[in-house]
């Protein structure tokens, strides 16, 4: 045996040892609690809302709480007629698009938007915002996905004034 191997032979030994004695030292400790499985996968919230019917048509932006200025706002790549809200009993509608208590309607429509080659800037938006308080009544009902029949499911919840959904406004 030449010293070169009686190099790479010790080596080896003194590795093999230093591992054998960390994984002897350094033993992990779980502290994770086991996940129970609710049958509820993560999905938008459902969003129930009033407003007067001059908004439906028109683009949805959302601003602070105190209304002073605007927090999103879509782009106009990001906006078409299938987000329009969903009629449902006594004036309600579902929400399609993402909107809040501080949600505010803009003057143009989804159509109109959507043909803008980008969005308005801050001065555009405050003089196209269609009033500062346009929703009347807004409830989360949960996660859209734990419903069967959507539409159905709603207006039953709506017939049973909002029973186990949170008053947003």
């Amino acid at each position: 045996m030449n010293t070169k191997n009686i190099g790479i032979i010790i080596v080896s030994v003194l590795f093999s040892a230093y591992s054998i004695h960390a994984q002897d030292v350094v033993k992990p400790i779980s502290t994770a609690k086991p996940v129970q499985k609710t049958g509820v996968t993560a999905g938008p919230p459902t969003i129930v809302y009033k407003v007067a019917k001059k908004y439906l048509d028109k683009v949805p932006i959302n601003l602070n709480d105190e209304k002073t200025c605007i927090v999103s706002y879509p782009d106009p790549k990001d906006i078409n007629e299938s987000q329009l809200p969903t009629p449902l009993k006594k004036g309600y509608y579902l929400d399609n698009r993402g909107i809040g208590p501080n949600t505010v309607f803009l003057s143009l429509t989804y159509k109109e938007y959507a043909t803008l080659q980008s969005a308005p800037d801050a001065d555009q938006f405050s003089k196209l915002i269609m009033g500062k308080n346009p929703i009347k009544a807004m409830y989360d009902c949960g996660n859209r996905f734990k419903f069967k029949n959507l539409i159905e499911d709603l207006n039953i919840i709506i017939d049973n004034k909002f029973v186990d959904c949170k008053k947003l406004k």
